[in-house]
């Protein structure tokens, strides 16, 4: 760990919008959707039962502001890798930042499957693909592409690997059967086979077992498919989908597929990318402040408006991080980091946003702590819930006691995270 000293000069050298805004971004994650419920609870009007909503993912197609979440924190990555990587290029060369990407790559998909299992679970109960593992791809990619190529280069690959992405997704001939539960009991119902449907009807996750029934019994229907069909993005009937299902080892998170597979890692990097692109321009010091706002909101609104314009043939779904996705969130992601950096780092409106830079620069440290302990809002139970919480929502408010233990939860995120900044612990892979 550096000493103090080259600690308070790196930190002084980061741009605090980005810190900030990672920690807004985790700040929902790890606590303030709870925040919201509990509200909701005390008071159930279509505005609470509307923001609610708003924290919830869509279940295939379509976008509320919890499916921005992810792909904003991905965007974060590729906005500092471009510091972190400038300035190691600059310092130690070209090679020492290719080293760089591949050990910090490594290492986060290493735990990432650490996080999925990978000590303490038997195989195949161990999920290779997930949200720590696609952090870790998409930094790779995004980070081998920014250290090789020039951002008119970048640019083309970007466009080419969403337009790939469409292109594979909308003419590659898949089998026309929906890798789902109920559908894949229904079409054995159909089909006279009973013993398979009650499979599919049986609790519990095909993928996480060695040859579990309804895995076999799924991948015999399969195979048995001959019909062919192009242009489907239903739910476990599309390319991505049947990819996971035939390649993709180890439990899937969505039974027979994986959201966080093969296939859309794809087009995750490219949302990465634009991370990159927008931490060009905000590094680019002959672009003035309130120019640089300007550009990243109006790329924003053109981002997300070509996006939802493609979703009338390619839609918007989060799951298979669909192009147009891509571009929504995208977009989206920009208007926000244009707003953080009008305020934190143009207006130099600085003391709001402190608590959201505790948690913005120990955001995976904090995320595997919550979900080590089950969650923050579970510790706050500890504390507040039981004979309080219960007297809360007795004596006062219904729900005020639900809202207790999560404001107790978010206080103790805020406390970890503000103790973390203070002993300058900063997890470094």
């Amino acid at each position: 760990m550096p000493n103090a000293a080259s600690t308070t000069s790196a930190l002084s050298q980061r741009l605090m919008s980005l810190d900030a805004l990672r920690g807004f971004d985790m700040f929902w994650i790890i606590g303030a959707d709870a925040l919201v419920r509990g509200l909701r609870s005390m008071k159930d009007t279509p505005f609470t039962g509307k923001l609610a909503e708003q924290l919830e993912h869509v279940e295939w197609e379509g976008f509320r502001f919890y499916d921005l979440i992810f792909p904003l924190f991905v965007f974060m990555v590729g906005v500092a890798l471009v510091y972190s990587l400038t300035r190691t290029i600059q310092q130690e060369g070209g090679a020492a930042a290719l080293k760089r990407v591949c050990r910090r790559g490594v290492l986060l998909f290493a735990l990432g499957i650490f996080y999925s299992g990978g000590l303490s679970s038997a195989w195949p109960d161990i999920r290779l693909m997930g949200v720590l593992q696609r952090l870790a791809l998409t930094y790779f990619f995004a980070g081998l592409l920014f250290c090789f190529f020039k951002p008119r280069a970048l640019a083309a690959i970007a466009v080419s690997l969403l337009l790939g992405y469409w292109a594979l997704m909308a003419l590659v001939p898949i089998r026309d059967i929906q890798l789902t539960k109920n559908s894949l009991a229904a079409v054995a119902e159909k089909g006279g086979d009973t013993r398979a449907a009650e499979f599919f009807q049986q609790a519990g996750n095909p993928s996480a077992v060695k040859d579990s029934p309804a895995w076999v019994a799924a991948e015999r229907m399969y195979f048995a498919t001959t019909n062919r069909v192009t242009g489907k993005f239903g739910k476990g009937l599309n390319l991505c989908d049947h990819f996971d299902f035939q390649h993709l080892p180890g439990r899937k998170y969505d039974q027979f597929f994986d959201p966080e597979g093969y296939l859309s890692t794809i087009p995750a990097v490219v949302t990465c990318l634009l991370g990159v692109f927008a931490g060009l321009l905000l590094r680019n010091t002959s672009v003035a402040d309130q120019r640089k706002v300007l550009l990243l909101l109006g790329c924003g609104v053109a981002g997300a408006a070509l996006g939802w314009l493609w979703d009338l043939q390619f839609p918007v779904i989060k799951k298979i991080w669909t192009s147009s996705y891509v571009l929504v969130a995208g977009g989206y992601s920009a208007l926000l980091l244009g707003a953080f950096f009008q305020v934190v780092d143009v207006w130099k409106f600085q003391k709001w946003c402190q608590p959201f830079v505790w948690i913005g620069m120990n955001s995976i440290t904090l995320y595997l702590t919550s979900n080590m302990l089950g969650g923050f809002r579970r510790l706050g139970a500890r504390l507040a819930g039981g004979d309080v919480q219960a007297w809360f929502n007795a004596h006062l408010v219904k729900g005020s006691g639900d809202m207790l233990v999560s404001i107790v939860g978010l206080l103790l995120v805020f406390w970890f995270a503000n103790f973390l900044y203070r002993k300058k612990i900063f997890l470094r892979l």
